[in-house]
């Protein structure tokens, strides 16, 4: 077989999405804070978009005031407009006297507070920008690590000893455990000079462990617990929860009390009581110095009733409204003998036009999308989370008239805000089981049923999966029971066993 390169011609249809399209679909699945950013970008790069706020700033004319021309002492202008002026022009300047005398009291109190006889001693205007600065930097909370290493440097310990207990500390998670298995490997890794051996790096996390909070530097959740009730035993005598979680944490987690309180020697209620003390204490206590992000959500969608009616407005007060430069719009018309300059021009008024039309058809679409979800979910808004209907993406999308995809892009990463809460849009679209009598039930209502059966359950009997199955069933709802026992495990809720109370 020969093989050989030619060149041939082939004819054939393919479906593109042009640039603008692409874009389009983009700015519909943003959310209202990544559009916003998104505006700024493209401001950045195109000349051509302006704010809506910010007016074009024109060379004045001769003859106009600003270009040169003042108007002359008692020429037009005097009279009851002149007078005006002149007031204002008197009281600004009495405030700018009352700003400057402000201002000359704090440069006198701020150098006598710093020491500096209103700034001569303080190192001059380099120091009142450097204070200045200081004052307004973010306060920032200690980590875990670094308290620990502070507590490290006030023991007065050997340089050999502080490099081994230091390497510890900055190996502790923001937990508060130590991940590690103490053993010749983990040795090797601390840079000290004969190599550090098993023994002092175990001493080393031994006075660790005394550090504060208690609990820090366990290796595993029993040691961590033990840490924080050996710490304070002799002061409460804490033997018999230490004797518990030494030898029946497990039993614990299993609510196998009967079997603690026979090993024991105890009653069942003092048992009981004992577990709630270990229950109080931090099983994570390097989590107390952490700072975890707080999300904050924006509504791009505020849902409120007027008039009886459920009305659903998009937020886009965040969004800046932008136009096209009435000064490129001109420069578009009069670069007529350029053709480069207005090839350049043409190019960017028309991404300009795009995006302005985009974000428009954004508005429009979410709008209409997010009202016919609210119009099939009134139900949910006036009498709460157990008349959430079941809803799918292809019943909004025949009922707006868009592809189904259009609906998903729509409500990705979008929030409403209604009286009930804020919610994701895309809460609203759920499956769900019927009734006996015919009405639907989405699954957060389901699952919400079977969390309201077990709150009113007897604690000291609690019903199993095939039991809340069965209740389920008494109201209509005919669910499996291995559904109930999945719907149980989405709701973080124990099984029956660790739920029991035996006092």
């Amino acid at each position: 077989m020969r093989m050989e390169t030619s060149i041939s011609q082939r004819l054939e249809q393919r479906l593109r999405l042009a640039p603008q399209i692409l874009q389009s679909i983009e700015i519909l699945q943003l959310a209202t804070l990544d559009l916003k950013g998104l505006i700024e970008r493209e401001m950045e790069m195109n000349p051509t978009l302006e704010i809506e706020s910010q007016e074009p700033i024109s060379a004045p004319e001769v003859g106009e005031p600003g270009a040169g021309d003042a108007p002359a002492a008692g020429g037009e202008g005097e009279g009851e407009g002149g007078g005006e002026a002149g007031d204002t022009d008197a009281s600004l300047d009495a405030e700018f006297e009352r700003l400057e005398g402000l201002n000359e009291q704090w440069k006198e109190f701020s150098g006598s507070y710093r020491g500096g006889g209103g700034g001569g001693g303080g190192g001059g205007e380099d120091a009142d920008k450097k204070y200045e600065a200081m004052q307004n930097t973010a306060d920032r909370s200690e980590s875990l690590q670094e308290m620990l290493e502070r507590q490290l440097s006030m023991c007065n310990l050997r340089e050999r000893d502080h490099q081994v207990a230091a390497y510890l500390v900055w190996n502790i998670d923001d937990n508060g455990y130590l991940r590690f298995v103490i053993d010749e490997e983990l040795c090797k890794g601390i840079e000290v000079d004969p190599p550090a051996t098993v023994e002092e790096v175990e001493d080393a996390l031994e006075l660790i462990q005394g550090f504060e909070p208690p609990g820090v530097g366990a290796r595993d959740l029993r040691e961590c617990l033990l840490l924080q009730l050996e710490a304070t035993n002799g002061k409460h005598h804490y033997d018999l929860e230490i004797a518990i979680v030494r030898d029946h944490l497990d039993d614990v987690v299993n609510n196998r009390l009967p079997k603690i309180a026979k090993t024991l020697n105890e009653p069942v209620e003092v048992i009981d009581e004992a577990i709630g003390l270990i229950r109080t204490l931090n099983p994570k206590p390097g989590r107390l110095f952490s700072q975890p992000q707080v999300q904050y959500v924006v509504p791009d969608v505020v849902v409120e009733q007027i008039d009886g009616r459920w009305e659903i407005r998009v937020e886009d007060s965040y969004i800046p409204r932008i136009h096209i430069s009435r000064h490129y719009q001109e420069m578009l018309r009069t670069a007529a003998d350029d053709p480069k300059v207005r090839a350049y021009v043409k190019k960017k008024i028309d991404s300009a036009k795009w995006l302005i039309e985009s974000i428009e058809q954004r508005k429009a679409t979410l709008q209409r999308i997010a009202q016919e979800i609210v119009n099939y979910q009134v139900p949910f808004l006036e009498k709460g989370i157990d008349m959430l209907r079941p809803l799918k993406m292809q019943q909004i999308a025949d009922a707006v008239g868009v592809h189904v995809s259009t609906v998903s892009r729509a409500i990705a990463e979008k929030y409403v805000q209604t009286p009930r809460g804020i919610f994701a849009l895309k809460f609203f679209f759920t499956g769900g089981t019927t009734r006996a009598d015919g009405e639907e039930k989405s699954i957060i209502a389901v699952r919400q049923k079977v969390r309201d059966i077990v709150d009113k359950e007897d604690k000291s009997s609690p019903l199993s999966d095939e039991e809340i199955a069965a209740a389920l069933k008494k109201e209509g709802l005919d669910v499996a029971r291995r559904t109930v026992t999945k719907y149980r495990k989405q709701l973080k809720i124990p099984s029956s066993r660790q739920r029991r109370k035996f006092v």
